[in-house]
């Protein structure tokens, strides 16, 4: 591989005599991983039965993943568009690892696209709290939205927003937030060498400067005792150490939270980011030494492409009491997975009363008015809801006596939820509907009102021609004996490819079942990938094109 001068250069001056192993690196194979998804399956029990048999070796420093051999190409396999697991650089899996969010946190994945990151914190999030993930780069929500919704995520929201705009609303909310900055990809050269070129045109000096930007508005959003990741995968220490020693000088109540060098990984260098301009700076010589708590992740000394990752804390304030730390999880105290007199409450945001239905109390939230927030940079209106009981539009299938279910969004849901699904009047979480489309957000956010959101929770579907088409982040978020019609098909079959297809497929009486016509779940070893509608033993295809197999 044929590397850009100047980094050569530059590599030799820092690394010495190690920087031949470390060129070296570049023409040996690169490393491939998956990560197997805990909110769908186990991952021993994955790869016990695993269609790649005895080829996959743990990657040590990542729960549930796993080095694959690339001729395997697990992207086309029925269990990856059932969303059983993510493929990610295996150096890549550091930073929402050392993350470590809790069920229950609050957590925000500031650079998130594609996504890898943020379905790694879901994971380790167990259905409990919030995730936002962002990306101010709207064509890159895209890819970040459909990755969540493969993954079968429920208590995410995705906004396209800038850092500032996010600080403005979430000031001091998080307990965790992670921050895999844009930077100038030198470790991503063995990986996609159309890095190099772009590596030539943007200098890292521009990368410096927007990510000391990122940081500051990402410490503002961080609460006391609240848990911040740095990433990037580049070599600079000037995208690296030099940004965490201007973070600890502009917000002294941070700390760096040393990470033990194990699997390979080697200490940060706070020689490379120099006395002189850490003095100027304003960081101390003790705080520059506590640089070395930071990890490199090198290519000649890990199976990986190369990461850098720094965990800093901010220092908890005590309560009102005088001791502890103040704030707490949203969820995952009680079973239920919330907390149900907490948080909102104390802070006034209880955004509508609790839903009373005539199967019992039901985890929905009435949503009061909004004032709207922008879609991809489109100004609309969320559903103007007075705080209605949804027991009501159940029982008289109305709105409010005057137009019936075809005009009300939720409504519709309802109704498709009473006829096709088991138990959906016990989610927890507050229906709102943009428009025509129904969502079911996370319990416990503030007001998105203004903010640029792709999804505004967990996307339900879709009531634009009077009746609910459920959507297929609906699908890919349901266990299977959470719906009333499911079709199964064995992954190693060819069924399961011609419905990932789109093509339509003859069932039978016999495996159509006795559920009658309507949509049904389509399930690939147990796990859903799309929706079908059953029509007199046929099961027309439901799957967006763009979930299609290719």
């Amino acid at each position: 591989m044929k590397l850009p001068e100047r980094f050569v250069e530059k590599m030799r001056r820092l690394l010495g005599p190690e920087a031949e192993a470390f060129f070296a690196s570049y023409d040996r194979p690169r490393h491939y991983g998956l990560r197997v998804n805990g909110l769908k399956t186990e991952p021993e029990q994955w790869r016990a039965g695993s269609p790649f048999g005895g080829r996959l070796a743990p990657v040590p420093w990542a729960k549930g993943a796993y080095y694959y051999d690339g001729e395997d190409r697990p992207g086309k396999h029925p269990h990856y568009y059932a969303g059983l697991y993510y493929i990610q650089e295996p150096s890549a899996m550091a930073p929402a690892e050392l993350l470590d969010p809790k069920p229950g946190d609050r957590v925000l994945d500031l650079c998130a696209a594609p996504g890898g990151k943020s379905t790694q914190i879901a994971s380790l999030l167990q259905g409990q709290g919030v995730l936002v993930a962002n990306d101010n780069a709207g064509e890159r929500t895209k890819a970040l939205a459909k990755n969540i919704e493969r993954a079968g995520v429920r208590n995410a929201v995705i906004t396209n927003e800038e850092p500032a705009a996010l600080a403005a609303r979430f000031a001091g909310w998080f307990d965790r937030v992670l921050v895999d900055a844009p930077c100038s990809g030198e470790g991503m050269f063995r990986k996609d060498e159309s890095m190099i070129a772009e590596w030539e045109k943007h200098s890292v000096e521009r990368y410096a400067v927007m990510q000391r930007d990122i940081l500051r508005h990402a410490a503002a959003m961080l609460k006391p005792g609240g848990t911040l990741v740095y990433s990037t995968c580049t070599f600079s220490p000037e995208e690296n150490e030099a940004q965490i020693a201007a973070l600890l000088a502009d917000d002294p109540k941070l700390e760096i939270v040393p990470v033990t060098h194990a699997y390979g990984w080697s200490p940060g260098q706070p020689e490379w980011v120099g006395m002189a301009a850490a003095g100027q700076d304003g960081i101390d010589a003790d705080k520059l030494a506590g640089l070395a708590g930071t990890v490199r992740l090198w290519p000649h000394r890990t199976e990986g492409e190369g990461h850098y990752v720094a965990v800093l804390r901010r220092r908890p304030e005590p309560d009102a009491d005088g001791q502890g730390e103040a704030g707490e999880r949203i969820a995952g105290r009680e079973e239920s997975g919330r907390d149900e007199a907490g948080r909102e409450e104390r802070n006034g945001r209880r955004s509508g009363r609790r839903a009373e239905r005539n199967v019992g109390n039901s985890g929905y939230e009435a949503a009061r008015p909004h004032a709207g927030f922008k879609n991809g940079g489109k100004t609309d209106k969320f559903s103007r809801r007075d705080g209605a009981l949804y027991g009501r539009l159940r029982k008289d299938n109305t709105d409010g006596g005057r137009n019936g279910p075809a005009s009300d969004p939720i409504a519709c849901w309802m109704a498709f939820a009473r006829d096709h699904l088991r138990g959906a009047e016990r989610w927890k979480g507050r229906l709102v509907n943009y428009g025509s489309r129904v969502y079911l957000q996370p319990d416990g956010l503030p007001d998105l009102d203004g903010l640029k959101v792709v999804r505004a929770g967990w996307y339900l579907g879709d009531a634009a021609r009077g009746r609910f088409e459920p959507s297929q982040a609906l699908a890919m978020g349901l266990k299977a004996e959470e719906v009333v019609r499911t079709v199964a098909f064995d992954s190693s079959g060819t069924d399961i490819v011609r419905y990932l297809k789109g093509e339509t497929i003859h069932l039978g009486a016999d495996r159509a079942g006795s559920g009658g016509n309507g949509y049904a779940l389509v399930l690939a070893d147990g796990h859903p990938v799309g929706w079908g509608k059953i029509a007199d033993g046929m099961l027309k295809n439901a799957l967006p094109a763009g979930w299609r197999m290719i």
